[in-house]
């Protein structure tokens, strides 16, 4: 009896080192044979199975279990034996039970009975995170596979730590800790909800950089290469923030830096980043080998029929002799950053040669000289064949096709593909950030490609919904602006949807009103006028009244009104010389101006009328692209002149004694005497001297009659018909420095002229320069300038009572650094920092390119289809406001807030 005890001890001693070894072998498992009888250990005993039940906690199906356990019924088992320790291993594989367990229930001759015990894992049921954006909880989810129902075990809980953690280490959060619990559900059966907090600490900054290795090329400039990983100094622009995945790029330009100045085997040996915990910074080491410097020896041309090799050579720019520049001429084969390059590469694709490859192999090192062959495999001519649009769900077909550059059946032209995207951009109607062409059937054996252009409709229509209170009321704006119109649809019912859209026509209504003035405006635009050629033709019509109002009182008195209509028509058309993406702009407008006992300052002349018919046209040349919201590149000039007819050499007036009471002498006479030095008027009162008429009629007599007694109606006279001249010139730039930031450049040249110089530069049609640039309501025909940092029309030439009087001649610039924060079809986002100066002047004897009021700021851009462009605008003018002597202030203006609605800058 005692024999067998110590038997039956031994084995539940043995029992106990394989369940410690399983537990080693199966992550989460524990095994345990027990025997309900005594059973010698020295020698299994073998049985025929007769039965498995199992029991415990679990969902899955009992026969299931046992499937996968590797036992069935009849087989013959030994107990203890490698069938009961197979199963365990089995079970424990499957990851999805905490313990395992078998126990002998009851022996019947030589058959066994067997309980299997399993404990099944628990299941997630839902997750929280806390400690990070809501946007970036979905991405930590999907990255870690925590879906519903994922068993929950200890290796889940580890592995979601440990890669969270070094998530955000990698963006420089070294001090990230993650803590993940997790809790039953009560009402599911088995489900548990998992808790992660994460606490990301601050981003550890850069300490220093430091460079071993390195003779040729100092610390500094090594430095300097590394573009988005900096340490932390007093002068540093950049945050010095580690981001491993800039640190890699960074690393490559390191390399890319030696390559430039001839060092072509130059290389990292060896990089660290550690982190000091004492003054919770990194300290970053980079080990270098700098190998010798090379120059550029014999570079040969192979395979090229196209070309001649003093082409290739020229374009290629690089000749013997050069230091070697690895980087330069990887680019002048194929310019990866630029997919209009000037490179090799797209000298053959934009000849149609799209299966052609060219690879710049060495051939020879000689002491420091490298030879070069350029091997070129041009191959056949491929030629556009199937060119489709897809994802138009509202734009029509031909709206689309007619901006396409590449046709079926045209040979293949890399440029043209780019230039298709950028027209399709600025079409507005898709977002422009996702059409990416997709080349399909590429047959090189018939040299053809078919093309298709995916793209996604953004909203096209604009609703301008504004009311603010200014100048003593309430003042309200209601716009539409349907930017996709279909004119041609207008009586078709089925077409409203809610209005006919889909032709790429423009449609603009505009109300404005407050207690003192209204405005009515409707515009028209065709892009397409006569379906053949884009010749843009553009309408418009507008009414406005304005009444007498007493700001001191705050009354309106509409019996005394300033009624102005205006009438325009345009046509934009695109020419093809130099290049087409020259245009050429000519606009007839009409404006006509109407006083009703309107006294306020504006005019001289309270009763009366005034007229402006005007020329305008316009040379003009853009190829920035591709988002018309956020261009990355190219360059928008116009050269833009407006004229009147010089009405003052054919009207009979002579404007240098117009007004000049003492040019006339009034008599009184009962004789009538007509022509020589007088006429007869009035029954006896008469102009003894009539200016600039040889034989003067009575009506022109008295006109000039009543000029001499009233100074208003000098002015009456003066601007019956607006005489003048303008010439405005802008040039903007749109330059990518460096990944996504965008620097725009900006010039502005105004200039109001006069025909006559007696007749002199009318009030009408002058600038105003400074603020935001927004217009309002004013009925002078005046341009606002904008020139953050100063109050609106701040910077304008002022009387002797500090009134602004408009400039005749101005100049602004502006340099823009531009970063979006989402370019999306939905809202397009983007910051910005400004620097700008401008001036203006009443004459041209007072202009001084020089004398600039300067400002600097930061803003925000937010564009959404259904509202425009909005944004706002914090900037600081450093100088001081125009006084009334034509100088500035000595005291800085300070800040200034601008909101922004419409593309104003």
């Amino acid at each position: 009896m005692e024999k067998q005890v110590n038997k039956l001890n031994n084995f539940l001693v043995l029992q106990k080192s394989i369940k410690i070894v399983l537990s080693l072998l199966i992550f989460g498992s524990f095994s345990q044979i027990k025997a309900q009888e005594r059973i010698p250990f020295d020698q299994g005993k073998s049985y025929i199975l007769a039965k498995v039940d199992v029991v415990g906690k679990i969902s899955f199906n009992a026969n299931t279990v046992v499937t996968f356990a590797g036992l069935e019924k009849g087989q013959e088992i030994t107990v203890p034996g490698e069938q009961i320790s197979n199963a365990i291993k089995k079970l424990g594989k499957l990851g999805l039970f905490d313990e395992i367990s078998f126990y002998v229930n009851r022996v019947e001759n030589d058959s066994i009975y067997l309980d299997l015990h399993v404990e099944e894992l628990p299941k997630l049921n839902e997750v929280k995170i806390v400690g990070v954006p809501k946007s970036k909880i979905e991405g930590l989810i999907k990255d870690n596979g925590l879906t519903k129902s994922k068993v929950v075990n200890e290796n889940l809980i580890t592995t979601t730590k440990n890669y969270i953690e070094n998530k955000y280490k990698k963006d420089g959060f070294f001090n990230t800790k993650v803590t993940i619990n997790t809790v039953i559900d009560t009402a599911e059966v088995n489900m548990v909800n998992m808790v992660v907090k994460i606490d990301k600490g601050a981003k550890v900054k850069i300490k220093d950089i430091d460079f071993v290795g390195n003779k040729e090329l100092k610390d500094e400039t090594l430095r300097a290469a590394m573009k988005d990983t900096k340490r932390k100094t007093l002068i540093t622009l950049k945050a010095s923030k580690f981001i491993k995945s800039k640190y890699d790029d960074d690393l490559v330009k390191v390399v890319d830096a030696y390559k430039e100045r001839g060092y072509r085997d130059a290389r990292i040996v060896s990089d660290s980043v550690a982190y000091n915990k004492d003054i919770n910074a990194l300290m970053i080491k980079i080990k270098v080998e700098e190998g010798n410097k090379y120059r550029f020896g014999n570079i040969k041309f192979l395979g090229n029929t196209v070309y001649s090799d003093e082409a290739l050579i020229g374009y290629l720019g690089v000749k013997k002799g050069d230091t070697y520049n690895g980087v330069l001429l990887e680019k002048r084969i194929a310019d990866k950053s630029k997919p209009d390059g000037d490179d090799i590469t797209n000298l053959y694709q934009n000849n149609g040669y799209l299966f052609s490859t060219i690879n710049a192999v060495e051939t020879k090192t000689a002491n420091d000289s490298i030879d070069f062959e350029i091997r070129i495999t041009e191959g056949p001519i491929a030629y556009f064949n199937k060119i489709t649009i897809t994802g138009n769900d509202k734009t029509n077909d031909h709206v689309v096709y007619r901006e396409l550059r590449t046709k079926p059946g045209e040979k293949y032209n890399k440029e043209l593909l780019i230039r298709t995207i950028r027209e399709i951009g600025q079409l507005g109607f898709f977002d422009p950030e996702t059409i990416e062409p997709k080349f399909k059937n590429v047959d090189a054996a018939a040299g053809t490609v078919d093309i298709e252009y995916p793209l996604t409709e953004k909203g096209a229509s604009q609703i301008e919904l504004q009311g603010g209170y200014g100048g003593g009321g309430f003042i309200g704006t209601l716009g539409l602006s349907f930017n996709n119109f279909s004119a041609r649809n207008l009586f078709k019912k089925e077409a409203y949807k809610p209005l006919p859209m889909g032709d790429g026509q423009k449609v603009s209504l505009r109300l404005q009103a407050s207690s003192y003035y209204r405005t009515y405006s409707a515009s028209f635009s065709e892009p397409w006028f006569g379906k053949q050629k884009p010749v843009n033709l553009t309408t418009s019509v507008s009414y406005t009244s304005q009444f007498y109002n007493n700001f001191q009182t705050q009354k309106v008195d509409k019996s005394r009104s300033f009624n102005i209509l205006t009438l325009s028509a345009g046509i934009y058309k695109r020419l093809t010389i130099p290049d087409d993406y020259f245009g050429l702009s000519q606009t007839i407008s009409y404006q006509h101006y109407d006083l009703h006992n309107y006294n306020t300052g504006l005019f001289t002349f309270g009763d009366g009328a005034s007229r402006n018919l005007a020329y305008t046209i316009g040379f003009s040349r853009s190829n920035k692209g591709v988002n018309p919201i956020f261009p990355t590149y190219g360059a928008e000039f116009s050269l833009v002149g407006k004229f009147t007819l010089p009405y003052s050499y054919f009207n009979g007036v002579d404007y240098a004694t117009l007004g000049n009471q003492e040019q006339y002498k009034y008599t009184h006479s009962g004789a009538s005497y007509v022509g020589g030095n007088g006429v007869m008027v009035n029954d006896g009162d008469y102009l003894e001297a009539v200016p600039s008429a040889t034989n003067p009629t009575p009506s022109s007599v008295a006109n000039y009659q009543d000029a001499a007694a009233d100074p208003a109606k000098v002015d009456q006279e003066k601007y019956k018909w607006l005489e003048y001249y303008k010439i405005k010139f802008k040039g903007d730039w749109y330059t990518k420095v460096y990944g996504k930031l965008v620097l725009r450049s900006l010039v502005e040249y105004g200039f109001l002229g006069a025909y006559n110089k007696d007749r002199g530069i009318i009030p009408f049609e002058r600038y105003f320069l400074g603020g935001d640039g927004m217009a309002n309501y004013s009925m002078d025909g005046r341009e606002t300038i904008a020139l953050r940092g100063y109050p609106n029309s701040s910077l304008t030439p002022i009387n002797d009572k500090g009134e602004p009087i408009g400039a005749t001649i101005y100049n602004k610039y502006s340099l823009e650094l531009r970063y979006p924060i989402t370019l999306k079809a939905s809202a397009s986002i983007y910051a910005l920092t400004f620097l700008e100066a401008g001036s203006s002047f009443d004459t041209f004897k007072n202009y001084n390119p020089f004398a600039l009021s300067r400002s600097a700021g930061v803003g925000l851009r937010v564009f959404m289809p259904a509202f425009g462009l909005l944004g706002i605008d914090f900037g600081y003018g450093f100088d001081g406001l125009p006084q009334p002597n034509g100088t500035l202030g000595s005291k800085p203006n300070g800040w200034e807030t601008h909101f922004i609605i419409g593309q104003q800058f």
